[in-house]
């Protein structure tokens, strides 16, 4: 028991110090974890042996996890709609990296199932590391980044098959056929487990095999549902988990039972619960057990890698790494040219996918099991997947060296629209935000002038006849050309908040005058707003916000006008301590190190409720020395607080405008 738990906290301690170094460091989760696995084998040999491969067989249990959450988030609609994008981007680059991988194996002197066994686990890519780097990078709405998800998602997907091919690969060393027919494993001599196919010929296996296939599919469409109702009706959350996992399990045990790779039926069994009215319910329940068994899965691989391989041939072992990532990377640039992405784009889609992932551990730990892989050649790979893993940071460095050198006017990339018209207003950004603003100025007989930099947004803008221009809005010929010189508003609705601030700033430079009216994501936001000079500053979701508040107190017995006379109180209170949290804060300084701030702060939230109840008791007097009534909803607008949620440099701190 004693040494249970000393394993446990190992484990559990490695990976509370490690995964948030690595994510800190923009390295990944998946990564923390192999160096979390690393620190506690190999180099301080707190783990290893007989221990970790016996926990890994847990572990191996979050793969399919993973693989029927995937499941949930592949709506087959979607994947038809999507069908093009993913047969021609993702299918061709998942096919040419395994038969150019293999044949490079092959002239290595490998056997040609081993072959192609490598080419299999080395051809797909990190799911982990390249969303994960796409999307704090701001690099998913570009067409290489969109062309790269569609890569990942099909490589998603492919995993199923690949699991399910990969025993076919191990003839020579673990599977041999019998008399009749039928399948023997030399697994199965090893650890007998109970199987419904055990003995049948080759047609009964495939009769067999198909029909639980389409019963798996058959009770995840029409059984599955009601069980989940019935367990949704108990009001016991326990229950719905405990429902989940025994569904996952015992899907995984039947696959186990006809011979097939469990990670198929729980992927089958996610996709046909996609349309579930259940299925974010699932996803909460099932995200934690897959986290944490996955984390655990990749830190014994971590632990099971053997350094002296790589120590012993370290040239040979980057060698390779080096070489699986440039073979990759031009199948990948032949991909982009012939899909026609352009520029950046093209070398985004090439260096964020020429590394090999996760996916490949699994494959290699699957492979070692079925008797694909011996220990030297899994060892190798498990090296290359994990330096490749490692390398990927470098490569989208190298990327934005590239996209730099490049240039914004690159020949490639989409040239901007030439504009031939100015006006007093420019809206900078037509995304939800932008859009509304614009049809509410032009609908008070206002011109305005539409700057975006996604032309898929301007073309829909251009279908519903509003006239807007394909640009970088911060660019300052841009700007120039719509009149910055001589505009009266600039609106600042770009979804980019680094963009926003430096639009911010050259304006308020290149004309001093005139009025900027700026989004802000948060709090952050408009302080770096407030201090580049934007005059209006509304922050994207307070209104709502408030408004939602007003309906709480409604129903809690609250008047209409008490309600009404609560939200602007509030209203006034967070604005005007906005602007003294905006006065004190610091560039660059995190705001918990920031003493007046956390002082400010810590007194403002002391000190509301008292702030809101005097500002209502003056209110109600002020109404009974005036003899004012209090408004009816008839008498106002729903929601008339202001438009400026945040800061108005041009009011005084309290103010509200109407």
């Amino acid at each position: 028991m004693e040494e249970t738990l000393l394993q446990a906290t190992i484990y559990l301690g490695a990976m509370l110090i490690a995964v948030p170094i690595s994510v800190r460091f923009g390295l990944g989760s998946v990564l923390g974890y192999l160096l979390a696995g690393i620190a506690i084998g190999p180099v301080l040999g707190l783990v290893g042996g007989s221990e970790t491969e016996h926990l890994q067989h847990y572990a191996e249990f979050g793969v399919v996890l993973m693989l029927f959450l995937i499941g949930l988030e592949l709506d087959p609609r979607t994947l038809w709609a999507m069908r093009k994008r993913l047969l021609g981007l993702g299918g061709s680059q998942i096919i040419l990296s395994i038969l150019f991988l293999a044949g490079s194996a092959f002239l290595l002197d490998l056997a040609p199932s081993l072959a192609l066994a490598v080419g299999i686990t080395l051809a797909l890519s990190s799911t982990a590391i390249v969303l994960t780097t796409l999307t704090e990078k701001d690099l998913m709405r570009t067409p290489g980044g969109r062309g790269a998800f569609s890569v990942l998602l099909t490589q998603d997907i492919a995993v199923i098959p690949a699991l399910a091919f990969l025993p076919l690969l191990a003839t020579a060393t673990g599977v041999r056929f019998n008399e009749d027919g039928s399948i023997a494993r030399m697994a199965d001599e090893e650890e007998h487990v109970m199987s419904l196919v055990e003995g049948l010929p080759a047609w009964g296996v495939t009769l067999v095999t198909l029909g639980v296939v389409v019963g798996v599919i058959l009770a995840g469409r029409y059984i599955l549902p009601l069980v989940f109702r019935a367990l949704h009706a108990t009001r016991l959350r326990e229950m719905f988990t405990v429902g989940a996992l025994v569904i996952v399990v015992g899907i995984a045990v039947l696959m186990i039972m006809v011979g097939l790779s469990p990670a198929l039926g729980a992927f089958l069994a996610g996709v046909v619960l996609a349309n579930s009215e259940f299925r974010h319910e699932l996803e909460a329940d099932i995200e934690p057990f897959k986290g944490l068994l996955l984390g655990l899965f990749f830190i014994t691989v971590g632990a099971g890698i053997n350094f002296g391989t790589l120590f012993g041939m370290p040239f040979v072992i980057l060698g390779l790494t080096l070489a699986v990532m440039v073979l990759k990377g031009v199948i990948l640039y032949a991909i982009a040219r012939v899909s026609r992405l352009k520029g950046r784009d093209r070398w985004l889609f090439t260096l964020g996918l020429a590394q090999a992932g996760e996916f490949g551990f699994v494959l290699v730990a699957f492979g070692v099991q079925q008797g694909v892989f011996n220990d030297r050649i899994a060892e190798i790979l498990l090296l290359i997947v994990a330096l490749s893993m490692l390398f990927t940071p470098l490569s989208f460095i190298l990327y934005e060296r590239i996209s730099a050198r490049l240039g914004e006017a690159s020949e490639d990339a989409p040239s901007h629209d030439e504009i031939d018209d100015e006006a007093p207003i420019i809206i900078a950004g037509i995304g939800r935000f932008g859009q509304v603003v614009n049809r509410m100025v032009r609908a008070a007989g206002q011109k305005t002038v539409v700057l975006d930099s996604n032309l898929e947004t301007i073309r829909l803008m251009r279908r519903f006849g509003l006239k807007s221009f394909f640009g970088d809005p911060t660019r300052p010929e841009l700007l120039q050309a719509a009149g910055i010189a001589t505009a009266k508003v600039l609106v600042v609705a770009v979804d980019n908040k680094a963009s926003a601030v430096k639009l911010v700033r050259y304006a308020k430079r290149t004309n001093p005058e005139i009025s900027v009216v700026a989004r802000a994501h948060d709090r952050l936001h408009v302080y770096e707003l407030y201090e580049a000079g934007a005059d209006h500053i509304i922050r994207e979701v307070f209104d709502s916000a408030l408004r939602a508040g007003r309906y709480v107190l409604e129903d809690m017995g609250f008047t209409d006008y008490e309600a009404h006379e609560t939200e602007i109180a509030f209203y006034r209170h967070d604005r005007q301590n906005l602007r003294e949290l905006a006065e004190v804060w610091r560039p660059g300084v995190p705001i918990t190190e920031n003493a007046d701030y956390m002082r400010i702060s810590r007194e403002i939230t002391d000190n509301l409720e008292n702030a809101m109840a005097e500002y209502l008791a003056d209110k109600e007097k002020d109404g009974e020395k005036d003899g004012s009534r209090a408004p009816t909803t008839e008498s106002r607008a729903p929601g008339d607080v202001s438009a400026l949620s945040g800061l108005d440099r041009n009011r005084r701190p309290g103010g509200v405008r109407k």
